[in-house]
């Protein structure tokens, strides 16, 4: 029996890394999966390589009217939502005395509003519906503490904790579950822009970091996308139906809480 066999999701930043390894993940358990993603030709790309199962919307986090037009999509195209996955982010750095107003915003919108008010959309047609659902926030390591050139990135992190507390106690009333995933540092195309931000700010060679905290974790290497999987999996299902408003750690040992 597979683990999602009949169930819906919705995932945000899926056309590419993390997002679309849970898509992946989630159609060989039986789901069919709405593939969002602000680059609609990278989701189509996306959808069209995972099969019938898998649908392309495009959905800009920062946009509410395009978030209330991508869950109707997403209705029409699977029926309903029964679960949602909150993975569209983005990295920025910078030394506390040359962050902008600019940057933060962007961070913020992204990474902390867009979850909230794509989390409060899907909230509301779980509820109209009667879906008993599931939502998952990416939150990260970084959310669980400072980084002396990543203030505005952990900060991001550390309110998706709180939200996904917050929310998850909020939801649970309606029987929906919201938790969290926090990965560590995880391989993909992103690096190349983490790498440039500390080749600035610290001086590295272009590689130097990424080698660095490589080693740094305990498992002995960088995670990798299908290392998460098994998590976003779980915490979709009935199995986890009594965890409520709860952020694991999917990151080799680099963070015990």
């Amino acid at each position: 029996m597979k683990r999602l066999a009949g169930k819906t999701a919705l995932i945000t930043g899926a056309a590419r890394g993390i997002g679309r390894a849970f898509a992946e993940a989630y159609i060989k358990e039986g789901a069919r999966v709405a593939i969002a993603d602000i680059n609609l030709d990278g989701a189509r790309e996306a959808a069209n390589a995972l099969g019938d199962a898998a649908v392309a919307i495009q959905l800009d986090v920062t946009d509410q009217a395009s978030i209330d037009r991508a869950i109707v999509e997403a209705v029409q195209a699977l029926g309903q939502i029964d679960i949602l996955i909150n993975n569209a982010a983005i990295f920025t750095a910078a030394p506390i005395t040359e962050i902008t107003r600019a940057d933060y915003d962007r961070a913020f919108g992204i990474n902390v509003a867009g979850p909230l008010f794509t989390l409060q959309a899907v909230a509301r047609h779980m509820i109209d519906a009667g879906i008993k659902g599931k939502i998952i926030n990416m939150a990260s390591q970084a959310g669980r503490r400072g980084e002396p050139l990543v203030a505005v990135y952990c900060a991001t992190k550390a309110a998706v904790i709180s939200l996904t507390q917050s929310a998850g106690l909020n939801l649970i009333e309606h029987g929906i579950n919201v938790n969290a995933i926090a990965p560590g540092v995880v391989d993909g195309d992103h690096w190349d822009g983490v790498d440039a931000f500390f080749a600035k700010y610290e001086g590295k060679a272009p590689g130097q970091k990424k080698a660095e905290v490589g080693k740094s974790v305990p498992f002995g290497r960088m995670g990798r996308p299908d290392d998460l999987t098994g998590m976003a999996i779980f915490l979709a299902t009935d199995e986890a139906k009594y965890i409520v408003a709860q952020c694991y750690n999917v990151d080799g040992g680099q963070w015990m809480s």
